[in-house]
This record gives structure tokens, C-alpha cells and sequence, in this order.
């Protein structure tokens, strides 16, 4: 049984320390994310004992509850990167938050980022049909507040992102997001890019600036909050690989993650006889159906069908 909330800090670090022989702590970066980070009290413990053993650390946080007492707090505990959600212009981003005062809260925590010098941050906004509108509104805002590097990403079709169809954006809707994108990336003015969710055939470095590969298990690794080790916290169940409770997580990392390391298994369904398959790997492993194994989302068929 996973220890009780204030002693699962103690697990944590333990699991990091017997990472040491493997990694380079300088060069691996701790990425803590939720539900909502700072709802813990104990994040500045946890960062304290990381930086002391050389790993950057940072934050993925919705902002309603980053004061900047709060981020004082993060950044004095070692803390050097941090990414704040930010939904759309006021009513886009209160009914995606289901909160009246999410917006105004959000923008006050992500005003307080150009204010830090030496930390790495970005604002990351997930587009939706009610929001896609204000792209250009809110890259203008962006810009006004000082924010350098904006990320977006779409919603791929599982909970209730599958049976609200105000959260999918339709394929020429979808298209569209690439080209603003790209425009975007020409003015300068802001860093803007996709997240690294897909393959999007013409798109790559186009709209961002690696090439896709889904990094899950290749150089990603994760412990959940149920101390279950896993690769990319987006995956699900059927791809936990052990738990630090019962586990050493650096053994797990040297002799598992088979189906991270051999995507072979990923050539069915649609992706079968894809042309594009050497580059694409199956794309992002998130997406694919947990009781098939077959992908339940593609980008590139998204795009080509907004061509159309």
C-alpha cells in the first residue's frame, strides 16, 4: 500500500536517489505536474532535496493558487521552470476551468513570469472550438503581458473530450491551427509551437522545433501519484511498468519499457500500411486504444481531411 500523503515525499526522493548510477542529474530535468501542483504544501520540500542532488526541477500549474509569495517560495526551494495553462480569453477559459474567477487569477500568476530573470517558463493553452476564435487575441495579449514562448495543444478523444463535441476542433478548424502557427512562428514576435503530441506529415519543423518522435519511455519516465512508474504521465494503465513501493525504479528503466523501445506492435489498424509509418512510429503512444492497441487518433488524417 502506497504510504499516507505526508511520507510519499520520502518514497519519492528515495526513488530518485537510486536513479544516480544512470543519469546524469544535471542533465535530467524533474518535471512535477498534477491535478493542480500547488495544492501540495510540500513542493518546496521536495524541491529543496532535488536541487541539493543537482537535478532542475519545475512545475506544471493552472495559476490560481501561484502568488508571488508562492513563486518566491518555488524559486528559492531550486525551482527553474515553470508552465502555466492559459484557456482562451476570459469566458473561453472560465467554462473549459468550469470557474468564474479562473481567468483573472491565471493571468495575474502568468503576469508575474517576465518578471524572473533566468527562468525557464512558457504559457501553454489547449485550443477547442471555443477558444480557436481568439487566437489571435490572445497571442496579442500574450505578447502585451512580455510572455516569449507560447505552446498550444489540442484535446485527443478520450473521457469526456470524447463525448463533447465542443472540445474537438473540426479537421479545417484543425488545418487552420497549423497554418496560424506557422505565420505566427514567421512574425517573431512570440515563440509559439505545438506540443509534441503528433505527426504532422508537411508540418514538422514547421510548427515547432524537434521533429515528432514520441519520447515515452526513451528518455521520459514518470512516477504517478500512486507511485506507479510509468513514461509519459499521459499514459494509462496498461502501460505501468512497476511502483517505487515494491520496485527500484532504476532497474525497471535498464530492463523494462519493452513496449516503449520496440514499436513494432503499433503497425495495425490504419496504421498498417502507412506510408509514413517509419516516421511517424505509431505516433503518440497516449493515443492508441487501450483494449486494441490500434490508434485511436491521427493528426495527419486530421489535417489531410481539412484540405479537403
Amino acid at each position: 500500500m502506497p504510504p499516507n500523503f505526508i511520507n510519499s515525499i520520502i518514497f519519492f526522493i528515495g526513488a530518485i536517489d537510486k536513479l544516480k548510477d544512470i543519469v546524469d542529474p544535471n542533465n535530467t530535468m524533474i518535471a512535477i505536474t498534477g491535478g493542480e501542483v500547488l495544492l501540495r504544501k510540500d513542493i518546496e520540500d521536495a524541491g529543496r532535496e532535488l536541487y541539493k542532488r543537482g537535478f532542475p526541477w519545475g512545475i506544471v500549474t493552472n495559476g490560481m493558487l501561484l502568488s508571488k509569495e508562492r513563486l518566491n517560495s518555488l524559486l528559492n526551494a531550486g525551482m527553474r521552470a515553470i508552465t502555466i495553462s492559459l484557456d482562451g480569453l476570459n469566458d473561453s477559459h472560465n467554462w473549459l476551468r468550469n470557474n468564474k474567477k479562473s481567468f483573472e487569477k491565471v493571468i495575474s500568476a502568468v503576469k508575474l513570469l517576465p518578471q524572473v530573470e533566468n527562468l525557464k517558463y512558457d504559457v501553454v493553452s489547449c485550443i477547442n472550438t471555443q477558444n480557436f476564435d481568439e487566437l489571435n487575441e490572445l497571442k496579442d495579449l500574450l505578447i502585451e503581458i512580455g510572455i516569449k514562448e507560447w505552446r498550444v495543444f489540442t484535446i485527443f478523444p478520450i473521457g469526456r473530450a470524447k463525448v463533447n463535441d465542443l472540445l474537438q476542433l473540426s479537421p479545417q478548424q484543425f488545418k487552420a491551427l497549423f497554418d496560424f502557427i506557422a505565420e505566427t512562428r514567421k512574425e517573431g514576435k512570440i515563440k509559439m509551437s505545438y506540443g509534441c503530441e503528433g505527426f504532422l506529415g508537411s508540418y514538422e519543423k514547421e510548427v515547432r522545433d524537434d521533429f515528432f518522435f514520441c519520447q515515452a519511455g526513451i528518455n521520459i519516465g514518470s512516477i504517478l501519484a500512486d507511485g506507479s512508474i510509468s513514461a509519459c504521465p499521459n499514459l494509462r494503465e496498461n502501460y505501468k511498468q512497476g511502483n517505487i513501493y515494491e520496485d527500484n525504479i532504476a532497474e525497471v528503466w535498464e530492463n523494462k519499457y519493452q513496449i516503449f523501445r520496440d514499436r513494432s506492435w503499433t503497425k495495425t489498424g490504419i496504421c498498417a500500411d502507412c506510408k509514413e509509418w517509419d516516421y511517424c512510429q505509431g505516433n503518440g503512444l497516449h493515443l492508441r486504444n487501450e483494449e486494441t492497441g490500434e490508434l485511436a487518433f491521427c493528426h495527419l488524417d486530421r489535417i489531410i481531411k481539412g484540405e479537403e
